[in-house]
């Protein structure tokens, strides 16, 4: 089986399942090009442990693990079918690894899986399970998670890391209209594409020390760590493509990142990939 490619995406708010934009297009046309895959892992910032939890469920639940939005994003569903034996080998190759992954049978779909493959795979018939973000990490360590995850990707497994490219809450506008971002969201988003089309991982793995504006875009770290998770499951060897997604309420940049070759055919699909 050829190896796939692996994805980080930016999930912005819970409500970019009913408000796209130009993010949730691009990935749909992505989602048109990638060869069906086994199954989807997603790692989330929001489902975090101490140590790796593995979501083992036949059949996962769409978790609305958030408050104070439209009434509408309560109803939607994501009726994906789970992949127990798929995580259970999850679970065989992070041990092999060195990490203390366990088995979870409880956990679903966070907004943070749901939101975005709503757009990348709206048919929701492709088996889809979680794999939680280990707490206490650093840029270093979150590419090493990747790192421990990558025979997945040989296996017929999509591996996301689900995220977002800034994520400073404190200034989020609702009432902001259009792409139109602060300069620092945009500065920021601009070093990281650029190391990331440079495959300058090592640079990439430090963004917390040495990027421009880092700290205002990711008070906290976590939303970055998915990133990390996605360019150490497919190493530094393999090209990466920029997916456009703009700006959204002020400083939300929803820029994704395709890991890895992809024969684009000449469509619309293409012309939703920005490089």
């Amino acid at each position: 089986m050829t190896r796939l490619p692996t994805l980080f995406i930016s999930h912005g708010a819970p409500t970019f399942a009913i408000d796209p934009g130009i993010a949730g297009p691009a990935l749909t046309a992505l989602g048109k090009t990638l060869p069906r895959p086994k199954a989807v892992l997603v790692v989330s910032p929001h489902w975090m442990t101490r140590e790796p939890r593995v979501a083992t469920s036949a059949a996962p639940k769409t978790v609305h693990d958030f408050g104070g939005f439209p009434a509408a994003l309560y109803e939607l569903q994501y009726p994906a079918p789970g992949a127990p034996e798929v995580a259970q080998r999850a679970i065989e190759v992070l041990r092999s690894a060195g990490w203390a992954a366990e088995a979870d049978p409880q956990w679903g779909l966070d907004h943070g899986a749901w939101v975005p493959l709503r757009h990348l795979l709206p048919q929701a018939d492709v088996p889809v399970f979680q794999v939680s973000l280990p707490a206490r990490l650093d840029g270093a360590r979150a590419y090493a998670f990747g790192r421990a995850l990558a025979p997945l990707a040989e296996e017929g497994v999509l591996i996301v890391g689900s995220g977002s490219l800034t994520h400073n809450l404190y200034e989020v506008r609702f009432d902001a209209a259009g792409a139109e971002g602060e300069d620092y969201a945009l500065e920021f988003s601009a070093w990281i594409t650029q190391a990331v089309l440079n495959r300058d991982h090592a640079r990439l793995q430090q963004t917390m020390a040495i990027a421009p504006h880092a700290q205002r875009a990711h008070p906290t770290p976590e939303h970055l760590w998915p990133l990390m998770v996605a360019a150490g499951a497919a190493g530094a060897e393999v090209p990466a493509t920029r997916i456009e997604g703009g700006i959204t309420h002020g400083v939300l940049a929803m820029d994704s990142y395709l890991f890895g070759a992809l024969s684009l055919p000449a469509s619309a699909a293409a012309d939703a990939l920005a490089a």
